[in-house]
Protein backbone atom coordinates (compact mmCIF):
# COMPACT_ATOMS: atom_id res chain seq x y z
CA UNK A 1 0.00 0.00 0.00
CA UNK A 2 1.10 3.50 -0.06
CA UNK A 3 2.17 5.81 2.42
CA UNK A 4 1.60 9.30 1.21
CA UNK A 5 3.50 11.59 2.65
CA UNK A 6 7.20 9.86 1.98
CA UNK A 7 8.77 11.92 -0.71
CA UNK A 8 7.69 11.06 -3.78
CA UNK A 9 9.45 10.52 -7.39
CA UNK A 10 7.34 13.15 -9.06
CA UNK A 11 10.22 15.07 -10.85
CA UNK A 12 9.32 18.29 -11.48
CA UNK A 13 7.82 19.54 -8.09
CA UNK A 14 11.19 17.63 -6.60
CA UNK A 15 13.47 19.22 -8.54
CA UNK A 16 12.62 21.81 -7.87
CA UNK A 17 12.24 21.47 -4.14
CA UNK A 18 16.31 20.33 -4.63
CA UNK A 19 17.77 23.01 -6.30
CA UNK A 20 15.79 25.03 -4.12
CA UNK A 21 17.67 23.25 -1.32
CA UNK A 22 20.89 23.02 -2.92
CA UNK A 23 20.96 26.11 -4.07
CA UNK A 24 20.75 27.51 -0.76
CA UNK A 25 23.41 24.99 0.54
CA UNK A 26 25.93 26.41 -2.30
CA UNK A 27 25.15 30.04 -0.70
CA UNK A 28 26.54 29.12 2.47
CA UNK A 29 29.62 27.21 0.88
CA UNK A 30 30.28 30.15 -1.50
CA UNK A 31 30.26 32.41 2.33
CA UNK A 32 32.99 29.64 3.94
CA UNK A 33 35.06 27.30 2.61
CA UNK A 34 35.08 23.56 2.83
CA UNK A 35 31.74 23.81 4.51
CA UNK A 36 30.26 20.95 2.54
CA UNK A 37 28.26 18.78 5.79
CA UNK A 38 27.97 22.27 7.66
CA UNK A 39 25.19 23.24 5.30
CA UNK A 40 23.88 19.84 6.35
CA UNK A 41 24.37 19.60 9.70
CA UNK A 42 23.02 23.95 10.33
CA UNK A 43 19.82 22.67 8.28
CA UNK A 44 18.95 19.43 8.39
CA UNK A 45 16.33 19.45 10.42
CA UNK A 46 15.09 22.72 8.09
CA UNK A 47 16.08 20.50 5.09
CA UNK A 48 13.48 17.25 6.27
CA UNK A 49 10.72 19.96 6.90
CA UNK A 50 11.50 21.73 3.72
CA UNK A 51 10.80 18.21 2.16
CA UNK A 52 8.26 17.44 4.93
CA UNK A 53 5.99 20.89 4.06
CA UNK A 54 6.24 20.36 0.64
CA UNK A 55 5.08 16.97 0.04
CA UNK A 56 2.21 17.49 2.40
CA UNK A 57 0.88 21.06 0.63
CA UNK A 58 1.11 19.15 -3.39
CA UNK A 59 -0.90 15.83 -3.28
CA UNK A 60 -0.52 15.27 -6.40
CA UNK A 61 3.66 14.96 -5.31
CA UNK A 62 2.17 11.97 -2.66
CA UNK A 63 0.27 10.51 -5.51
CA UNK A 64 0.50 6.40 -5.79
CA UNK A 65 2.12 4.31 -8.05
CA UNK A 66 0.36 1.14 -8.97
CA UNK A 67 3.64 -0.46 -10.40
CA UNK A 68 5.08 0.04 -6.69
CA UNK A 69 1.72 -1.70 -4.94
CA UNK A 70 1.75 -4.48 -7.63
CA UNK A 71 5.48 -5.59 -6.25
CA UNK A 72 3.80 -5.83 -2.89
CA UNK A 73 1.12 -8.22 -4.09
CA UNK A 74 3.79 -10.47 -6.37
CA UNK A 75 5.15 -11.40 -3.16
CA UNK A 76 2.51 -13.21 -1.69
CA UNK A 77 2.26 -16.47 -2.45
CA UNK A 78 -1.61 -17.82 -2.13
CA UNK A 79 -0.39 -21.26 -2.29
CA UNK A 80 2.21 -20.96 0.74
CA UNK A 81 -1.36 -20.53 2.74
CA UNK A 82 -2.55 -23.13 4.85
CA UNK A 83 -5.71 -21.22 5.31
CA UNK A 84 -6.64 -21.41 1.70
CA UNK A 85 -5.45 -24.62 0.97
CA UNK A 86 -7.90 -25.11 2.95
CA UNK A 87 -10.57 -23.63 2.26
CA UNK A 88 -10.02 -24.50 -1.15
CA UNK A 89 -10.48 -28.41 -0.16
CA UNK A 90 -13.77 -27.66 1.66
CA UNK A 91 -15.30 -26.05 -1.78
CA UNK A 92 -14.51 -28.73 -3.66
CA UNK A 93 -15.56 -31.66 -1.03
CA UNK A 94 -18.98 -29.19 -0.97
CA UNK A 95 -19.71 -29.69 -4.51
CA UNK A 96 -18.80 -33.26 -3.97
CA UNK A 97 -21.90 -33.86 -1.66
CA UNK A 98 -23.87 -31.05 -3.67
CA UNK A 99 -23.44 -33.76 -6.49
CA UNK A 100 -25.20 -36.53 -4.61
CA UNK A 101 -28.03 -37.19 -2.39
CA UNK A 102 -27.53 -35.99 1.17
CA UNK A 103 -31.20 -37.61 2.70
CA UNK A 104 -30.91 -41.16 4.32
CA UNK A 105 -33.53 -42.87 2.25
CA UNK A 106 -31.19 -42.43 -0.47
CA UNK A 107 -28.13 -43.86 0.53
CA UNK A 108 -28.19 -46.85 -1.95
CA UNK A 109 -28.55 -44.33 -4.52
CA UNK A 110 -25.39 -42.07 -3.22
CA UNK A 111 -23.30 -45.23 -2.88
CA UNK A 112 -25.00 -46.24 -7.07
CA UNK A 113 -23.78 -42.69 -8.25
CA UNK A 114 -20.70 -43.27 -6.43
CA UNK A 115 -19.57 -46.40 -7.96
CA UNK A 116 -20.85 -45.04 -11.32
CA UNK A 117 -18.65 -42.00 -10.83
CA UNK A 118 -15.39 -43.54 -10.72
CA UNK A 119 -13.57 -40.62 -13.09
CA UNK A 120 -15.16 -37.85 -10.98
CA UNK A 121 -13.49 -39.68 -7.75
CA UNK A 122 -10.05 -40.21 -9.24
CA UNK A 123 -10.03 -36.78 -10.51
CA UNK A 124 -11.25 -35.36 -6.88
CA UNK A 125 -8.34 -37.53 -5.36
CA UNK A 126 -5.97 -36.39 -7.65
CA UNK A 127 -6.76 -32.44 -7.18
CA UNK A 128 -6.53 -33.15 -3.59
CA UNK A 129 -2.98 -34.43 -3.93
CA UNK A 130 -1.62 -32.09 -6.30
CA UNK A 131 -3.03 -29.30 -4.07
CA UNK A 132 -1.16 -30.39 -1.39
CA UNK A 133 1.83 -31.30 -2.99
CA UNK A 134 1.64 -27.67 -4.20
CA UNK A 135 1.38 -26.62 -0.49
CA UNK A 136 4.83 -28.62 0.64
CA UNK A 137 6.12 -26.91 -2.13
CA UNK A 138 5.50 -23.46 -2.15
CA UNK A 139 4.99 -23.23 2.27
CA UNK A 140 7.96 -21.11 3.60
CA UNK A 141 8.91 -22.95 7.06
CA UNK A 142 8.72 -20.61 9.65
CA UNK A 143 11.56 -18.88 11.22
CA UNK A 144 11.85 -17.75 14.72
CA UNK A 145 13.49 -15.62 16.83
CA UNK A 146 14.85 -17.34 19.74
CA UNK A 147 16.20 -14.48 21.52
CA UNK A 148 18.93 -11.88 21.40
CA UNK A 149 20.99 -9.88 23.17
CA UNK A 150 22.80 -6.43 22.85
CA UNK A 151 26.55 -5.57 23.72
CA UNK A 152 26.72 -3.29 27.03
CA UNK A 153 30.32 -1.71 27.32
CA UNK A 154 31.72 -1.11 31.06
CA UNK A 155 31.79 2.05 32.30
CA UNK A 156 35.80 2.44 31.67
CA UNK A 157 34.61 3.06 28.04
CA UNK A 158 31.65 6.07 28.82
CA UNK A 159 32.11 8.63 26.58
CA UNK A 160 30.40 12.27 28.44
CA UNK A 161 29.88 15.12 25.86
CA UNK A 162 32.74 17.07 27.70
CA UNK A 163 34.52 14.08 27.83
CA UNK A 164 34.47 13.56 23.92
CA UNK A 165 35.57 17.72 23.67
CA UNK A 166 38.46 17.48 25.87
CA UNK A 167 39.59 14.25 23.76
CA UNK A 168 39.09 16.20 20.63
CA UNK A 169 41.16 18.79 21.66
CA UNK A 170 43.74 16.80 23.46
CA UNK A 171 45.34 14.66 20.35
CA UNK A 172 46.01 18.17 18.58
CA UNK A 173 44.92 17.27 15.23
CA UNK A 174 41.59 19.32 15.29
CA UNK A 175 41.77 23.18 14.87
CA UNK A 176 39.48 25.24 17.01
CA UNK A 177 36.92 25.27 14.02
CA UNK A 178 36.51 21.86 13.24
CA UNK A 179 35.80 21.61 17.58
CA UNK A 180 33.31 24.41 17.53
CA UNK A 181 31.66 22.64 14.61
CA UNK A 182 31.97 19.06 16.30
CA UNK A 183 30.15 20.44 19.88
CA UNK A 184 27.65 22.49 17.51
CA UNK A 185 26.90 18.99 15.88
CA UNK A 186 27.16 16.80 19.22
CA UNK A 187 24.41 19.14 21.23
CA UNK A 188 21.43 18.78 18.71
CA UNK A 189 22.42 15.20 17.89
CA UNK A 190 20.55 13.96 20.50
CA UNK A 191 23.10 12.13 21.84
CA UNK A 192 23.71 11.79 25.68
CA UNK A 193 26.53 11.97 28.28
CA UNK A 194 26.36 7.75 28.70
CA UNK A 195 27.74 6.40 25.14
CA UNK A 196 30.49 4.83 24.76
CA UNK A 197 33.80 4.92 22.74
CA UNK A 198 36.19 1.81 22.10
CA UNK A 199 40.21 1.82 23.97
CA UNK A 200 41.80 2.36 20.87
CA UNK A 201 40.65 5.72 21.10
CA UNK A 202 40.07 6.82 24.69
CA UNK A 203 43.76 5.39 25.59
CA UNK A 204 45.45 6.30 22.26
CA UNK A 205 44.99 10.01 22.98
CA UNK A 206 48.32 10.76 24.29
CA UNK A 207 50.28 8.90 22.20
CA UNK A 208 48.15 10.51 19.09
CA UNK A 209 49.00 13.79 20.65
CA UNK A 210 52.68 12.62 21.22
CA UNK A 211 53.24 11.60 17.59
CA UNK A 212 50.70 12.82 15.65
CA UNK A 213 50.69 9.67 13.70
CA UNK A 214 47.09 8.25 14.67
CA UNK A 215 47.13 5.52 12.02
CA UNK A 216 50.12 4.06 14.72
CA UNK A 217 47.96 3.74 17.54
CA UNK A 218 43.56 3.28 15.83
CA UNK A 219 45.69 0.03 14.06
CA UNK A 220 44.28 -3.33 13.00
CA UNK A 221 45.60 -4.34 16.44
CA UNK A 222 43.22 -1.70 18.29
CA UNK A 223 39.92 -2.41 15.82
CA UNK A 224 40.40 -6.38 16.26
CA UNK A 225 40.45 -5.89 20.17
CA UNK A 226 37.01 -3.58 19.56
CA UNK A 227 35.66 -6.15 17.34
CA UNK A 228 36.50 -9.38 19.48
CA UNK A 229 35.54 -7.05 22.91
CA UNK A 230 31.94 -5.82 21.13
CA UNK A 231 31.22 -9.48 19.29
CA UNK A 232 32.39 -11.93 21.79
CA UNK A 233 30.66 -10.19 24.30
CA UNK A 234 27.03 -10.00 22.77
CA UNK A 235 27.55 -13.54 21.56
CA UNK A 236 28.24 -14.87 25.72
CA UNK A 237 25.25 -13.17 26.74
CA UNK A 238 23.06 -14.77 24.10
CA UNK A 239 24.39 -18.75 24.45
CA UNK A 240 23.82 -17.32 28.29
CA UNK A 241 20.10 -16.38 27.52
CA UNK A 242 19.27 -18.99 25.40
CA UNK A 243 21.15 -22.30 26.80
CA UNK A 244 22.31 -22.85 23.52
CA UNK A 245 25.75 -23.18 23.16
CA UNK A 246 28.55 -22.86 19.93
CA UNK A 247 28.49 -26.08 18.64
CA UNK A 248 24.66 -25.81 18.12
CA UNK A 249 24.67 -23.54 15.65
CA UNK A 250 24.60 -24.44 11.59
CA UNK A 251 24.36 -20.75 10.29
CA UNK A 252 26.22 -17.55 11.15
CA UNK A 253 26.43 -14.24 9.50
CA UNK A 254 28.17 -11.24 10.98
CA UNK A 255 28.06 -7.48 9.15
CA UNK A 256 30.62 -4.74 9.83
CA UNK A 257 30.65 -2.25 7.29
CA UNK A 258 33.84 -0.46 7.87
CA UNK A 259 36.15 -3.44 9.25
CA UNK A 260 37.07 -6.43 6.99
CA UNK A 261 40.11 -8.33 8.25
CA UNK A 262 41.74 -11.38 7.13
CA UNK A 263 40.90 -13.57 7.86
CA UNK A 264 37.19 -12.71 8.19
CA UNK A 265 35.25 -11.51 11.40
CA UNK A 266 32.94 -14.72 10.88
CA UNK A 267 35.78 -16.84 10.86
CA UNK A 268 37.69 -14.95 13.94
CA UNK A 269 34.00 -16.15 15.90
CA UNK A 270 34.41 -19.52 15.16
CA UNK A 271 38.00 -19.95 16.38
CA UNK A 272 36.99 -18.34 19.29
CA UNK A 273 33.82 -20.39 19.87
CA UNK A 274 35.27 -23.99 18.52
CA UNK A 275 32.05 -24.02 16.22
CA UNK A 276 31.64 -27.06 13.93
CA UNK A 277 33.46 -27.59 11.07
CA UNK A 278 30.31 -27.63 8.79
CA UNK A 279 29.28 -24.31 9.73
CA UNK A 280 27.75 -22.16 6.86
CA UNK A 281 29.59 -18.74 7.82
CA UNK A 282 29.12 -15.91 5.78
CA UNK A 283 30.34 -12.36 6.53
CA UNK A 284 28.67 -8.95 5.03
CA UNK A 285 30.62 -5.69 4.34
CA UNK A 286 30.31 -2.37 3.18
CA UNK A 287 26.27 -2.24 3.55
CA UNK A 288 25.99 0.40 6.10
CA UNK A 289 23.21 0.81 8.77
CA UNK A 290 21.04 -1.52 7.37
CA UNK A 291 22.92 -4.47 6.86
CA UNK A 292 21.47 -6.00 9.97
CA UNK A 293 18.42 -6.47 8.69
CA UNK A 294 20.30 -7.55 5.63
CA UNK A 295 21.39 -10.23 7.55
CA UNK A 296 17.98 -11.50 8.93
CA UNK A 297 16.98 -11.80 5.17
CA UNK A 298 20.08 -13.54 4.10
CA UNK A 299 19.28 -15.83 7.27
CA UNK A 300 15.62 -16.38 6.11
CA UNK A 301 16.23 -17.51 2.84
CA UNK A 302 19.45 -19.79 4.35
CA UNK A 303 16.90 -21.37 6.92
CA UNK A 304 14.14 -22.02 3.83
CA UNK A 305 16.90 -23.94 2.18
CA UNK A 306 18.33 -25.64 5.25
CA UNK A 307 15.73 -27.85 7.40
CA UNK A 308 16.59 -28.00 11.48
CA UNK A 309 19.04 -25.13 11.40
CA UNK A 310 20.27 -22.59 14.06
CA UNK A 311 21.08 -19.62 12.71
CA UNK A 312 23.31 -16.42 14.36
CA UNK A 313 23.53 -13.34 13.38
CA UNK A 314 25.59 -10.62 14.78
CA UNK A 315 25.41 -6.89 13.82
CA UNK A 316 28.58 -4.69 14.94
CA UNK A 317 30.41 -1.47 13.58
CA UNK A 318 33.97 -0.77 13.84
CA UNK A 319 34.74 2.72 15.40
CA UNK A 320 38.77 2.29 16.21
CA UNK A 321 40.07 2.97 12.46
CA UNK A 322 37.17 5.26 11.50
CA UNK A 323 37.47 7.90 13.80
CA UNK A 324 38.22 11.04 11.43
CA UNK A 325 41.05 12.52 12.28
CA UNK A 326 40.64 15.27 8.78
CA UNK A 327 39.41 19.06 8.62
CA UNK A 328 36.28 17.96 6.37
CA UNK A 329 32.76 18.64 7.53
CA UNK A 330 31.44 16.28 5.13
CA UNK A 331 33.62 13.45 6.85
CA UNK A 332 33.33 15.02 11.02
CA UNK A 333 29.79 14.20 11.34
CA UNK A 334 30.36 10.46 11.78
CA UNK A 335 32.61 11.53 15.06
CA UNK A 336 29.56 12.74 16.45
CA UNK A 337 27.13 10.46 16.03
CA UNK A 338 28.56 6.68 15.98
CA UNK A 339 29.34 5.04 18.95
CA UNK A 340 30.51 1.19 20.00
CA UNK A 341 27.80 -1.26 20.20
CA UNK A 342 26.55 -4.66 19.21
CA UNK A 343 23.78 -7.22 19.05
CA UNK A 344 23.43 -11.04 18.63
CA UNK A 345 20.34 -12.59 17.73
CA UNK A 346 19.61 -16.47 17.41
CA UNK A 347 16.71 -17.91 14.50
CA UNK A 348 15.89 -21.21 14.21
CA UNK A 349 13.22 -23.26 11.43
CA UNK A 350 13.19 -26.33 14.21
CA UNK A 351 9.47 -26.88 15.67
CA UNK A 352 10.99 -28.16 19.23
CA UNK A 353 12.20 -24.30 19.10
CA UNK A 354 9.03 -22.71 18.83
CA UNK A 355 8.28 -22.96 22.13
CA UNK A 356 11.47 -20.84 23.12
CA UNK A 357 11.18 -18.53 20.89
CA UNK A 358 10.38 -15.01 21.60
CA UNK A 359 9.38 -13.52 18.16
CA UNK A 360 8.20 -14.85 14.20
CA UNK A 361 9.35 -13.76 10.85
CA UNK A 362 6.55 -12.45 9.24
CA UNK A 363 7.96 -10.48 6.40
CA UNK A 364 11.08 -8.94 4.69
CA UNK A 365 11.24 -6.11 2.20
CA UNK A 366 14.89 -4.81 0.63
CA UNK A 367 14.95 -1.65 -1.52
CA UNK A 368 18.40 -0.77 -2.91
CA UNK A 369 18.50 2.31 -5.05
CA UNK A 370 22.17 1.65 -5.84
CA UNK A 371 21.34 1.90 -9.73
CA UNK A 372 21.10 5.59 -9.13
CA UNK A 373 24.67 7.53 -9.24
CA UNK A 374 23.74 10.29 -6.80
CA UNK A 375 21.82 7.16 -4.36
CA UNK A 376 25.17 5.13 -4.53
CA UNK A 377 27.70 8.19 -3.42
CA UNK A 378 25.59 9.52 -1.33
CA UNK A 379 27.27 7.81 1.52
CA UNK A 380 31.02 6.99 0.60
CA UNK A 381 34.10 6.14 2.17
CA UNK A 382 37.15 7.84 0.45
CA UNK A 383 40.30 10.08 1.40
CA UNK A 384 39.56 13.78 1.60
CA UNK A 385 42.06 16.41 0.41
CA UNK A 386 44.97 15.66 2.69
CA UNK A 387 45.03 11.70 2.30
CA UNK A 388 42.84 10.88 5.53
CA UNK A 389 40.04 8.34 5.18
CA UNK A 390 36.94 9.15 6.02
CA UNK A 391 33.08 8.41 5.29
CA UNK A 392 31.44 11.52 3.25
CA UNK A 393 27.42 12.30 3.18
CA UNK A 394 26.47 13.86 0.13
CA UNK A 395 24.09 17.18 0.80
CA UNK A 396 20.96 15.15 -1.13
CA UNK A 397 21.10 12.24 1.30
CA UNK A 398 17.71 13.05 2.69
CA UNK A 399 16.03 13.33 -0.51
CA UNK A 400 17.30 9.86 -1.22
CA UNK A 401 16.44 8.72 1.84
CA UNK A 402 13.33 9.95 1.61
CA UNK A 403 12.53 8.28 -1.93
CA UNK A 404 13.85 4.82 -0.73
CA UNK A 405 11.56 5.13 2.36
CA UNK A 406 8.26 5.76 0.04
CA UNK A 407 9.48 2.71 -2.17
CA UNK A 408 9.96 0.80 0.55
CA UNK A 409 6.19 1.22 2.72
CA UNK A 410 4.73 0.97 -0.92
CA UNK A 411 5.90 -2.74 -1.68
CA UNK A 412 5.89 -3.29 2.51
CA UNK A 413 2.11 -1.73 2.67
CA UNK A 414 -0.45 -4.59 1.11
CA UNK A 415 1.63 -7.16 2.92
CA UNK A 416 0.67 -5.98 6.13
CA UNK A 417 -2.21 -4.02 5.78
CA UNK A 418 -5.47 -5.19 6.60
CA UNK A 419 -8.39 -5.76 3.57
CA UNK A 420 -10.11 -2.41 4.96
CA UNK A 421 -6.75 -0.50 4.26
CA UNK A 422 -6.80 -1.97 0.61
CA UNK A 423 -10.44 -1.15 -0.15
CA UNK A 424 -9.84 2.49 0.89
CA UNK A 425 -7.22 3.10 -0.76
CA UNK A 426 -8.02 1.51 -4.31
CA UNK A 427 -11.56 3.43 -4.01
CA UNK A 428 -9.51 6.62 -3.39
CA UNK A 429 -7.43 5.93 -5.88
CA UNK A 430 -10.44 5.27 -8.59
CA UNK A 431 -12.14 8.17 -6.95
CA UNK A 432 -9.39 10.41 -7.84
CA UNK A 433 -8.88 9.05 -11.65
CA UNK A 434 -12.14 10.48 -12.64
CA UNK A 435 -12.63 13.92 -13.46
CA UNK A 436 -14.71 14.91 -10.49
CA UNK A 437 -12.28 13.76 -7.59
CA UNK A 438 -9.13 15.02 -9.65
CA UNK A 439 -8.35 17.20 -6.48
CA UNK A 440 -9.25 14.79 -3.74
CA UNK A 441 -6.48 14.10 -1.40
CA UNK A 442 -4.52 10.97 -1.58
CA UNK A 443 -5.47 7.97 0.69
CA UNK A 444 -2.95 7.48 3.65
CA UNK A 445 -2.96 4.28 5.36
CA UNK A 446 -2.70 3.93 9.08
CA UNK A 447 0.39 1.70 9.51
CA UNK A 448 -1.15 1.45 13.18
CA UNK A 449 -3.36 -0.93 12.09
CA UNK A 450 -0.72 -3.00 10.66
CA UNK A 451 1.96 -2.83 13.86
CA UNK A 452 1.89 -2.09 17.54
CA UNK A 453 5.71 -1.25 17.91
CA UNK A 454 8.34 0.71 15.17
CA UNK A 455 12.20 0.40 15.35
CA UNK A 456 13.72 2.83 13.55
CA UNK A 457 17.53 3.09 13.11
CA UNK A 458 18.91 5.70 15.12
CA UNK A 459 19.84 7.50 12.23
CA UNK A 460 19.84 11.12 13.83
CA UNK A 461 17.47 12.94 15.72
CA UNK A 462 16.53 14.68 12.35
CA UNK A 463 15.92 11.28 11.11
CA UNK A 464 13.29 10.26 13.71
CA UNK A 465 11.78 13.69 13.45
CA UNK A 466 11.02 13.64 9.68
CA UNK A 467 9.96 9.85 9.80
CA UNK A 468 7.58 10.85 12.86
CA UNK A 469 5.60 13.01 10.86
CA UNK A 470 5.68 11.53 7.55
CA UNK A 471 4.44 8.16 9.40
CA UNK A 472 2.46 9.56 11.55
CA UNK A 473 3.24 8.10 14.76
CA UNK A 474 2.89 9.68 17.51
CA UNK A 475 5.73 10.33 20.55
CA UNK A 476 5.26 6.95 21.99
CA UNK A 477 6.22 4.75 18.66
CA UNK A 478 9.32 6.54 18.34
CA UNK A 479 10.47 6.77 22.09
CA UNK A 480 12.63 3.74 21.29
CA UNK A 481 14.40 5.24 18.86
CA UNK A 482 14.92 8.29 20.70
CA UNK A 483 16.06 6.72 23.81
CA UNK A 484 18.35 4.10 22.27
CA UNK A 485 19.59 7.27 20.45
CA UNK A 486 20.14 9.36 23.55
CA UNK A 487 21.26 6.10 25.72
CA UNK A 488 24.02 4.50 23.21
CA UNK A 489 24.15 7.06 20.37
CA UNK A 490 24.18 5.80 16.47
CA UNK A 491 25.18 2.25 16.71
CA UNK A 492 24.69 1.85 13.16
CA UNK A 493 22.74 -1.89 11.97
CA UNK A 494 22.71 -3.15 15.89
CA UNK A 495 20.79 0.02 16.65
CA UNK A 496 16.81 -1.67 15.75
CA UNK A 497 17.76 -4.19 18.44
CA UNK A 498 18.47 -2.23 21.05
CA UNK A 499 15.05 -0.61 20.46
CA UNK A 500 13.50 -3.77 20.55
CA UNK A 501 15.20 -4.36 23.88
CA UNK A 502 13.99 -0.86 24.89
CA UNK A 503 10.06 -2.23 24.26
CA UNK A 504 10.66 -5.61 25.95
CA UNK A 505 11.76 -3.98 29.21
CA UNK A 506 9.30 -1.14 29.14
CA UNK A 507 6.83 -4.16 29.21
CA UNK A 508 4.82 -2.64 25.75
CA UNK A 509 5.09 -6.27 24.47
CA UNK A 510 2.25 -8.62 24.05
CA UNK A 511 1.56 -11.95 22.44
CA UNK A 512 0.49 -11.10 18.90
CA UNK A 513 1.47 -7.84 18.55
CA UNK A 514 3.58 -7.21 15.44
CA UNK A 515 7.65 -5.16 15.34
CA UNK A 516 8.45 -3.32 12.20
CA UNK A 517 12.04 -2.33 11.97
CA UNK A 518 13.36 -0.04 9.08
CA UNK A 519 17.01 0.98 8.63
CA UNK A 520 18.72 2.86 5.86
CA UNK A 521 22.12 2.13 5.09
CA UNK A 522 25.05 2.59 2.03
CA UNK A 523 24.44 1.79 -1.34
CA UNK A 524 21.68 3.62 -0.91
CA UNK A 525 18.99 0.66 0.96
CA UNK A 526 16.15 1.34 2.88
CA UNK A 527 15.23 -2.48 4.35
CA UNK A 528 12.04 -3.64 6.71
CA UNK A 529 11.67 -6.78 8.60
CA UNK A 530 8.66 -7.88 10.05
CA UNK A 531 8.05 -9.93 13.47
CA UNK A 532 4.91 -10.79 15.22
CA UNK A 533 5.55 -11.48 19.38
CA UNK A 534 4.91 -15.38 20.04
CA UNK A 535 4.97 -14.13 23.94
CA UNK A 536 4.40 -11.05 26.20
CA UNK A 537 7.77 -10.31 27.95
CA UNK A 538 7.47 -8.28 31.05
CA UNK A 539 8.73 -5.77 32.10
CA UNK A 540 12.31 -4.72 33.47
CA UNK A 541 14.45 -1.75 34.29
CA UNK A 542 15.14 0.37 31.39
CA UNK A 543 17.58 1.82 33.51
CA UNK A 544 20.83 0.44 32.25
Amino acid sequence: MKEEKVPSTTEGPLLQASENLQNDMNGRERKRSGSTLQTLSESSKAAWQRVIEFYSKDPSARSASLKDVEEGYRTIDPLSSRRLVTALSVIVLAYLLSRAYVSLEHIGILLKQLRLRTIELIGAATFFALLQVAYELHRKRPVYLVDFATFKPPEKNRVTHESFLNLTRHIGLFNEEDIRFQEKLLKTSGIGDHTYFPDGILQGGEEIRRTGQPSKVLNMKAARQEAEEVIFGCLRSLFEKTGFCARDVDILIVNCSLFNPTPSLSAMVVNHFKMKSSILSYNLSGMGCSAGLIAVDLAKDLLTAHKNSVAVIISTENITQNWYIGHERSMLVTNTLFRMGGAAILLSNRSKDKKLAKYRLNYTVRTHFGADDNAYTSIYQEEDSEGVRGVRLSKSIMDIAGKALKHNITTLGPLVLPVSEHIRFFWNYFLRKTSLYHNLNPYVPDFHNAFQHFCIHTGGRAVIDALEKVLKLSEEDVSPSRFVLHRFGNTSSASVWYELEYIERSGRMRRGHRIWQIAFGSGFKCNSVVWQSLVSVPPSSIDY
